[in-house]
């Protein structure tokens, strides 16, 4: 599970970025200042950091910089003020790696996130192996091919796709919208249900038991994840 920093002191913003970032299914980490900030940013555990400009303390210009020059590359997503383009612009210049403008949409700073750990993924030199493994199950990514105990299960492209991108994002719980986005593209109108569907399906030829799935868990009122075991 990914694990977010948040680092805001207006109690309504950082509420509601806790709030969205949980409901998303990422662990949440919360600062009210930027010395706090700056210490609970070198967990090794954090995977990136929402990072307000203006913070009692010390402000987020000082904690990019600070944080860049000990080489922590934790990726950082500042919040700006509107209409602010030199905060946008020393941001970036000093090591952020996005930055977005208030008052911003829930929607959009969920995309920049996915974004940045998308790009993460995509030059990992740690990226996950070409063939997985699970209690039986061989999916190889190179082929676009699955087994199950060595015979060949034919998976359609999208049952395939829905697979692989669980399996890329295994360990986090991942909502029916970002899996209709990732897998059958943002521009393409299908109901959330079709994923589902393709759930159930993908269950029925690669589960042992369908009714207790071991590989797809569903997460009630949240999505779907890979199990961990």
């Amino acid at each position: 599970m990914k694990k977010i920093l948040i680092i805001e002191d207006e109690e309504s913003i950082r509420m509601a970025l806790e709030d969205d970032f949980l409901l998303e299914g990422y662990e949440v980490a919360i600062a009210a200042n930027g010395i706090d900030g700056l210490s609970m940013a070198d967990d090794p555990e954090i995977d990136l950091i929402i990072l307000d400009i203006m913070l009692p303390g010390m402000n987020g210009f000082e904690i990019c910089k600070a944080l860049r020059s000990k080489n922590n590359q934790t990726p950082i997503i500042m919040l700006t003020a509107k209409g602010q383009e030199i905060d946008r612009v020393v941001g970036l210049e000093i090591g952020a790696d996005d930055y977005i403008t208030k008052p911003f949409s829930p929607r959009e700073l969920q995309a920049r996130v996915k974004s940045i750990f998308r790009r993460i993924e995509a030059t990992s030199e740690v990226n996950i192996k070409d063939v997985f493994f699970f209690k039986g199950l061989k999916v190889d990514f190179k082929q676009y091919e699955c087994y199950k105990n060595d015979e060949k299960i034919n998976l359609t492209l999208h049952e395939f796709e829905l697979l692989k991108y669980l399996i890329r994002n295994r360990g986090r719980v991942i909502n029916r919208d970002e899996l209709l986005d990732e897998v059958w593209g943002k521009d393409v109108i299908v109901s959330p249900r079709t994923v589902d569907t393709h759930v159930a399906n993908l269950r029925k030829k690669i589960e042992k038991g369908p009714e207790n799935p071991q590989l797809i868990i569903s997460i009630r009122g949240r999505g779907y994840k890979i199990s961990s075991g």
